[in-house]
């Protein structure tokens, strides 16, 4: 699709000492310069032939473009634009890690349309994708869920994820121009606080994986339906009191939402509270889920909730492939022996607790999910939050989320034999939750009270045509 009026974003896919790549058109090299031994034409005038692979190398600070043998040009910064019809090129990047951290991280070639930037970022060579807005967006709805859903749950998607990336570029000009360096760790003692956001990134707007959006250029098919959701939402998103939302959705809630401040920085966002995901007529549960007692009631039962579904075939329009192989996720739980344990947060943590003896909830969100969790072992005892370290903590990859209560198994002198977490939903649990978002478009809710459900008291404006 083409939409002239539409902003260019900068996307981060993947950095190393390599970048390894392939150019399936027409493209012009520009801030490079010519090797000595590489015959000498303008730059301007040199477009790659069809199909054709290069390395990318970092060698003394520099990037050096290689093809077979030879080294075409070095340079800092290396932009490669294509210059044929709209959508005729594209370049192939090579060994893309998706899914960082999670149980499904894998390898895969990737195709993009758009310019290739290559730029040299923390001693590695960082390969980013400048396309723009809406042609970003129609990757991202095809990334994140099959493109045959629901075309009232796409549009919906289509809303939250442009508002989320626009709100994040507004917020990153604000901070340079502020050259206000921004902290997500607050380390005190016995104590360790720390978030995730987009701000750890600098160099391009976003990265290309659940840490910001799942972005996989063309390498997943464009759907016609994708297309038409964004083209009939082209530059709509979602404001409050002025000022464009930042928007945030995951995968299940667990029956209610979590508040932004749980999860990022101590910001409140009136649009980003508590929502239980039900009609409001049929409430999920009216309790205070701050306190203790009632979070362990609510995660141990299974209330009925939009996001409460086993209908595969809604299941199967938001999750992919390998997403799929995880069923259970509105109600969860998974058990480590204290080897596993210890082991575990040593591994994840760095720091070495000696025997676990407990796991002490300190304080909870409004969806039941842990802010902060006391870990008491023989060695030592530290609190630890926000959500996302809580679950990097406790997990391989990550657990499906921080809604979770603890089990002790018997004790052998004084020292628990095992632990089980019972849990509920998956992901941060802010925002739309996109399980709950495809049973409400499945029982024929518009896009617009969709969003009106998770986003309260945001507004749907036209931010450009």
């Amino acid at each position: 699709m083409k939409n002239n009026n539409s902003p260019s974003i900068e996307v981060g896919i993947v950095s190393g000492p390599t970048i390894r790549f392939t150019l399936k058109g027409n493209y012009y090299l520009t801030g490079a310069e010519p090797s000595r031994d590489f015959l000498q034409k303008k730059i301007e005038e040199r477009t790659s032939q069809e199909s054709s692979t290069y390395e990318a190398v970092l060698i003394d600070g520099s990037i050096a473009l290689i093809q077979g043998e030879q080294t075409l040009f070095t340079g800092n910064v290396l932009w490669m634009k294509p210059s044929g019809p709209p959508q005729a090129d594209r370049f192939l990047l090579h060994e893309v890690v998706i899914g960082i951290g999670f149980h499904w991280e894998q390898k895969e070639d990737q195709e993009f349309l758009g310019t290739l930037k290559l730029m040299v970022l923390e001693n590695r060579i960082q390969a980013v994708n400048v396309i723009p807005v809406e042609e970003y967006l129609v990757s991202v709805i095809s990334s994140e869920m099959r493109g045959d859903s629901s075309p009232e749950l796409l549009k919906a998607h289509t809303i939250i994820s442009r508002s989320w990336l626009l709100a994040q570029i507004e917020k990153h000009q604000n901070l340079v121009q502020a050259e206000q360096e921004y902290q997500a760790i607050q380390r005190k003692e016995g104590e360790l606080i720390r978030w995730y956001d987009r701000e750890d990134h600098q160099g391009f707007h976003v990265c290309a994986d659940d840490h910001c959006q799942r972005y996989q250029g063309i390498t997943r098919a464009y759907n016609p339906q994708v297309e038409q959701a964004v083209r009939e939402t082209a530059g709509q998103v979602l404001v409050y009191g002025g000022n464009i939302c930042d928007a945030r959705f995951s995968k299940c809630c667990g029956g209610v939402t979590e508040t932004f401040e749980s999860c990022w920085e101590p910001v409140p966002h009136p649009y980003l509270q508590r929502v239980d995901d039900n009609p409001a007529s049929a409430p999920v549960n009216g309790e205070d889920l701050t306190i203790e007692s009632n979070a362990i009631r609510f995660i141990r039962e299974t209330p009925g909730a939009f996001c409460n579904t086993s209908d595969s075939r809604l299941l199967r329009q938001v999750l992919n492939d390998y997403d799929q192989d995880s069923p259970d996720f509105f109600r969860w739980q998974v058990t480590y022996s204290q080897e596993e344990l210890r082991n575990l947060i040593r591994e994840r943590s760095g720091i070495d607790f000696g025997a676990i003896l407990d796991l002490v909830p300190v304080e909870r969100g409004t969806s039941a999910r842990l802010i902060r969790l006391r870990i008491v072992g023989e060695k030592q005892t530290m609190v630890v939050g926000k959500e996302l370290e809580i679950r990097r903590w406790l997990s391989r990859s990550h657990l499906y989320s921080s809604a979770f209560v603890v089990e002790k198994g018997a004790t052998v002198g004084g020292i628990p034999e095992r632990f089980t977490l019972h849990g509920a939903g998956w992901g941060h649990g802010v925002g739309l939750c996109q399980i709950g978002a495809a049973v409400m478009a499945d029982r024929e809710y518009a896009y617009r009270e969709i969003l009106e459900h998770y986003f309260v008291g945001a507004k749907i404006e036209n931010q450009y045509v």
